[in-house]
């Protein structure tokens, strides 16, 4: 009886250790005021992370990078921007996740 309560101990933390989620907080949509039809441009996406374990921060410029990447891989105008916040959470720690998609247009 024993082991038996022993190895489901063990296996419940192991669950508890390796498990993770993901969490999307936010999603925003630039103006489509001037949008062009999607065949004349380009698809771009771009992302950037930060991971925190123990809520020790190493990268906070993240969302900087990522508008930087964006910006950079476009020669033209970019419109149709939108943006993705989210989160995947772990043991312990986490990665929080920007990612930006828009359309070059020349």
């Amino acid at each position: 009886m024993s082991s038996r309560l022993t190895l489901l101990t063990l296996s419940a933390m192991l669950s508890l250790c390796t498990s993770c989620a993901h969490s999307v907080h936010q999603i925003h949509t630039s103006d489509f005021k001037d949008a062009v039809p999607y065949t004349q441009g380009t698809a771009i996406e771009v992302s950037a992370s930060q991971t925190v374990i123990l809520r020790m921060v190493g990268n906070s410029d993240y969302v900087d990078e990522a508008y930087e990447k964006l910006l950079s891989s476009c020669p033209g105008r970019i419109t149709g921007i939108t943006t993705k916040y989210s989160t995947r959470l772990s043991f312990m720690s986490w990665e929080n996740i920007i990612r930006i998609e828009g359309l070059c247009v020349p």
